[in-house]
């Protein structure tokens, strides 16, 4: 007996009471992160254990993810770089450097228009925008 794993399924837990924000912010990501946690007062830390790797056209490509969880309930934060040696975590998205998700506590429409705000504040960061679950073709790449 075979067991086939139902990747939609899957996907669907994962984005269950989540938000994703696309970021182009042209920089090294321990840069980004660092000015996140400086100026936003976060605590990102890359997560070398939950780091997406895909093998295209027979080469290894390892994304970095950086974690955050929120001291008080149950938001956490997954910053992605989108890429790596010229391919993409989310090839639809070639245009963005990193893919900002929040699980957990679905941060409300008002929090998720301060955060795009500061963060559009931060030089360096010319465009912050909400990406829906339709939108999204490769979402199995973001599941660690």
């Amino acid at each position: 007996m075979k067991l086939k794993l139902d990747l939609d399924e899957l996907a669907q837990d994962f984005f269950e009471d989540s938000r994703l924000l696309g970021i182009v912010a042209p920089m090294k990501d321990y840069r980004f992160s660092w000015l996140l946690n400086h100026r936003l007062r976060l605590d990102f830390r890359v997560k070398n254990d939950i780091e997406i790797q895909l093998t295209k056209k027979g080469r290894q490509y390892f994304f970095a993810v950086y974690e955050y969880r929120e001291p008080n309930g149950s938001l956490t934060h997954y910053l992605y770089n989108n890429q790596f040696d010229g391919e993409y975590l989310l090839p639809e998205f070639r245009h963005l450097d990193f893919l900002w998700l929040m699980k957990g506590d679905l941060p409300s429409d008002e929090w998720l228009n301060e955060l795009t705000a500061s963060l559009k504040s931060i030089t360096g960061v010319q465009l912050v925008m909400e990406l829906t679950n339709e939108k999204i073709r490769n979402k199995g790449h973001l599941i660690f």
